[in-house]
């Protein structure tokens, strides 16, 4: 699905997503990442949405930002009570949505001048 960007926003801002890939300025990455509008980081992430951690989730607590988008693959799929922890007493706010709609949801909060952190998880067996 090609994304179509708000000019105006930051460079960092995905601009096509695939089940196999996300392009974040036109650059293509295949692993799960994380996404901030001035940061990117590629060796973010689990494999699968069957890999999440409390570790993975305590990475996203240290983060500011106004909201943790959790891209959870090709579907939606709701984490642990417990793995969600670490950003509920960081007080962080946070959606769980399939990783497409958090691709879009990101570029959107972005274009809204909003400090969103995308994690987006790619998984290459989903079916």
């Amino acid at each position: 699905m090609k994304l179509h960007p708000d000019p105006r926003s930051s460079d960092n801002i995905v601009t096509a997503y695939t089940h196999d890939s996300i392009a974040v300025g036109g650059r293509v990455h295949t692993r799960s990442l994380l996404l901030l509008p001035d940061r990117l980081d590629a060796q973010w992430g689990p494999d699968a949405f069957a890999d999440l951690s409390l570790l993975h989730l305590q990475q996203l607590a240290a983060f500011s930002c106004d909201v943790v988008l959790l891209g959870t693959g090709r579907r939606q799929r709701f984490p642990a009570a417990e793995l969600m922890r670490p950003l509920v007493e960081a007080g962080r706010g946070f959606e769980i949505m399939d990783t497409a709609a958090a691709c879009r949801t990101y570029n959107l909060l972005v274009g809204e001048g909003r400090l969103p952190l995308a994690a987006l998880i790619l998984e290459k067996d989903a079916a």
